[in-house]
């Protein structure tokens, strides 16, 4: 008997992550390589999961544990996908495809007609597979580069 909620064994669900579910993924994190940045923190990450933006920060679940997450961000102008990572023995599996393709729904019901993702540069996996998705509609922008400034969580 299926209870409500549960996958089947072996299947992965994507959908919103919980609060009591951030820690997992910050362990995800870690595990898939994914560089740290400053707002990789518990607190953070709970904060976004509690905020109307929550609804967008997808994790995939398989057998009960955090497998995959993705953050399709929404500043009311453009869609951005940030934080798209797949636990190393999940991979190969076309999730990261399926993480992305919920990202674009959740972003296309907010109203984006274009999309980003931010990709480290020298991480040769995660840009080949951005890479291969040229053939769902993404290319590398080559006029752009990216400038970061980490604030102070005090005022100055």
């Amino acid at each position: 008997m299926m209870i409500e909620g549960q996958e089947p064994t072996g299947a992965v669900a994507i959908r919103p992550c919980r609060a009591e579910e951030c820690e997992a993924v910050l362990a995800l994190w870690r595990r898939a390589g994914a560089v740290p940045s400053p707002t990789d923190t518990l607190e953070e990450l709970r904060r976004l999961v509690r905020s109307e933006h929550g609804d967008r920060f997808l994790v995939a679940v398989q057998a009960g544990a955090i497998v995959g997450s993705v953050i399709g961000g929404w500043d009311g102008w453009r869609g951005n996908i940030y934080r798209l990572a797949v636990a190393p023995e999940a991979r190969r599996r076309g999730l990261a495809r399926r993480l992305v393709h919920e990202a674009e729904l959740a972003l296309r019901a907010k109203g984006a007609r274009r999309l980003s993702a931010l990709v480290e540069r020298h991480e040769a996996h995660a840009v080949g597979f951005w890479d291969s998705l040229a053939t769902a509609g993404y290319q590398r922008d080559p006029r752009m580069l990216r400038y970061v400034k980490a604030l102070d969580a005090r005022p100055t």
